[in-house]
């Protein structure tokens, strides 16, 4: 039996993989349950973990560079609509996406998937001209946050760190004009009057750039360090088997109509509006092709951004034994 550690939040689609409910063969699961800018630090900067949740735009820079500590399997637990993710200060004269034009911005890290998929959408689906833009680097809540991969970014990026305040302070004093983070800043959190949202009804504007682009943004996926797969490359297509299973006995779990399994109302209804999305079908399901279109447009969004050095197809970021699975 082969031991490995799964750095991994703890997701309810993911949790059954480390149970008795589902079987990986030849494969006993040690799970560490810690927040996910841990696991995405503790991976990349020293690999301590066998098989880890991993930033997707950190894995296809790494890549893209030859720097990737494993090889990711098409497994996608975080997956999240991010035009919500734009914070102003409520009086801000900023009405509109190409209001951000010449403004300052701040912004984590350059890397974060979020933050690219925000820039990427304000570009495809509001013109907006990421060039015109000052952004300014710091912590959330942190001043001083560093990116974790080194980027060759585009001559038109302009980028400055700031060391001595966090975005959340950046923002009330005024320093910035609005920010972009999938964390939201504590004073958000709090129903702070001086915060609100760019968009009233993100939700609306998510679905318009769905109908868009076809894209419905992979935060995360899971990769696979490369001396287990060197020693047993059927580890891959276990773990992307085991996860799938997971993800479908959760699925079932919450369309389950004798007991809420979530505590949010209209649960089931939110579900069918899902499914309808995507035309009746699964709306989270794992591999490339259900994906094609989405990880496509945010391999060009990286190498657009500066993120990653060249246009990958999305063949090229999953390991060769997780791509086909056997039917009977």
């Amino acid at each position: 039996m082969r031991q490995l550690t799964f750095a991994v939040h703890d997701y309810d689609h993911v949790r059954d993989v480390f149970g008795p409910e589902v079987v990986t063969e030849g494969i006993e699961l040690n799970q560490l349950k810690l927040p996910v800018e841990e696991i995405f630090f503790r991976f990349i900067k020293f690999g301590e973990f066998e098989v880890s949740e991993h930033s997707f735009a950190k894995y296809v820079s790494l890549v893209s560079k030859g720097q990737a500590r494993g090889v990711a399997i098409p497994v996608f637990p975080s997956r999240v609509f991010r035009h919500s993710a734009i914070y102003l200060p409520s009086d801000s004269p900023i009405k509109t996406p190409k209001d951000l034009e010449g403004k300052r911005v701040g912004i984590p890290e350059w890397g974060q998937t979020a933050g690219v998929y925000v820039r990427g959408a304000l570009a495809d689906q509001f013109d907006v001209d990421l060039g015109s833009i000052q952004w300014i680097q710091s912590g959330v809540h942190q001043p001083g946050r560093a990116e974790k991969v080194k980027f060759n970014l585009p001559s038109w990026v302009n980028l400055t760190p700031n060391t001595t305040q966090n975005l959340n302070d950046l923002l009330l004093t005024g320093a910035v004009d609005a920010i972009i983070t999938a964390h939201p800043i504590q004073a958000f959190k709090d129903g702070h009057p001086g915060v609100k949202r760019l968009f009233a009804d993100p939700r609306a504007v998510e679905r318009a750039y769905f109908d868009l682009t076809g894209c419905f943004p992979i935060m995360h996926t899971v990769v696979i360090r490369h001396d287990v797969l060197e020693e047993a490359p059927w580890v891959a297509q276990t773990l992307f088997k085991g996860l799938d299973q997971a993800r479908a006995r959760s699925v079932r779990r919450m369309l389950d109509a004798t007991a809420s399994a979530a505590p949010m109302p209209w649960i089931f209804s939110a579900i069918q509006d899902s499914k309808d999305l995507y035309g009746g079908g699964d709306y989270w399901a794992y591999g490339i092709e259900p994906n094609r279109k989405t990880i496509e447009t945010f391999a060009r969004y990286c190498v657009e951004q500066g993120v990653a050095d060249r246009l990958m197809a999305p063949e090229e970021l999953f390991f060769s034994n997780a791509l086909d699975a056997f039917k009977v």
